[in-house]
């Protein structure tokens, strides 16, 4: 039985391998449309699968917001022409002058970026103008991932300082809850709603303020179904495109279906009940435990067992039938620092390999 993600001419496949399986992709796109009251509330994320065909497949689905995280992923998005692009990062020094080159380069893309500190954006402001451009920004609201942002106490202060700066437009607040991954989405829901309440109430002090009403971009991929609910706000999930087997687990209500695999060959059967496959550090996100780092579809018996940059040793048993050269296909846990561990996705329709996706964002700079 042919499987959906059999690879029938793997024997031309060298691994280890990223593959995409683009009808998949589709569905994931679709599935995330669907979701969601209107298309234009959409901003998705694109740090997971840093390809222009990836990202064309979803402005060619009517999505004209989206999100990234890097000067080159915000030129992916310049070289495909898309309408909008937020840079979810707050840029200095080098990066806020390329962040400039950026933006005078692709004119057709409306570029803005996050701002948390006053001494950022005064030099913010300053670099646009030297540069004769008005930058648009998004305040990053800390609401309990403490990674970035500021805290909502000292948002409104910090908004009515920044409407002053004259290189700099202020459209609205981000707040990103990646802290909140509960795997009960009622729980889940509830501490969503809590740290969002909290960013709509400035939203409505700063709306009585007199500045115009500021949009919300909100919510990462776990959260992504109950802000979707919400009217008005900007939604920017980023995994679903690929999906992984971290959310599959811990997001079941959810319906997005893996679209990328990893595939390895088996290399070595170093003793009776091992086995060694090409996958190593190098091939495979490595943050996680050694157990939540890959799934194998057509092979869930496997146990990992030990990792090296170039190897990952699976304990199979006594008595198991793999050979030398058997190939595995793998789910990783997040795939969204795996696709960055490879140059290209291979691309697999009707179980045939049929060409490929350069992964151009994965480069630390592609022109600027």
């Amino acid at each position: 039985m042919t499987e959906w993600y059999t690879i029938n001419d793997i024997a031309n496949l060298d691994t280890p391998a990223l593959v995409v399986y683009p009808d998949r992709v589709k569905q994931n796109i679709a599935a995330l449309i669907n979701m969601v009251s209107d298309v234009l509330r959409l901003r998705p994320h694109i740090k997971t699968n840093k390809s222009r065909e990836a990202t064309q497949l979803m402005v060619d689905a009517g999505i004209s917001k989206f999100k990234c995280a890097t000067i080159a992923e915000a030129e992916l998005l310049g070289i495909i022409e898309a309408p909008d692009a937020l840079l979810a990062y707050q840029p200095t020094g080098p990066k806020l002058q390329r962040f400039i080159k950026i933006i005078n380069a692709y004119p057709t893309t409306r570029y803005s970026c996050l701002i948390d500190d006053i001494n950022v954006a005064i030099s913010i402001s300053d670099a646009a103008l030297n540069a004769g451009n008005i930058i648009p920004v998004f305040i990053d609201l800390n609401i309990g991932q403490n990674r970035t942002g500021i805290l909502p106490e000292f948002a409104l202060d910090f908004y009515r300082s920044c409407a002053q700066l004259k290189g700099i437009k202020l459209l609205g607040l981000h707040a990103y809850d990646g802290h909140i991954h509960d795997k009960d989405l009622a729980e889940r829901t509830k501490k969503c709603d809590a740290a969002f309440a909290i960013v709509s109430d400035l939203q409505k002090t700063i709306k009585n303020e007199g500045f115009p009403e500021p949009i919300i971009i909100a919510g990462g991929s776990p959260t992504y179904p109950i802000h979707a609910k919400r009217k008005a706000i900007e939604c920017s999930p980023g995994t679903f495109i690929y999906w992984d087997r971290g959310y599959s687990l811990n997001c079941q209500e959810q319906p997005f279906v893996p679209a990328a695999l990893l595939i390895s060959r088996v290399i070595s059967l170093p003793d009776s009940t091992k086995i060694c496959v090409d996958l190593g550090h190098k091939s495979v996100s490595a943050e996680n435990e050694l157990s939540k780092r890959v799934y194998f579809i057509n092979a869930p018996e496997l146990v990992p067992i030990g990792q090296s940059e170039e190897h990952l040793v699976l304990e199979a048993g006594e008595g198991h039938q793999f050979k030398i050269g058997d190939v595995l296909y793998g789910i990783p846990y997040h795939v969204c620092p795996s696709v960055a561990l490879y140059e290209r996705a291979i691309t697999i329709e009707n179980n045939q390999i049929t060409g490929q996706w350069a992964n151009i964002a994965r480069d630390r700079m592609i022109t600027f």
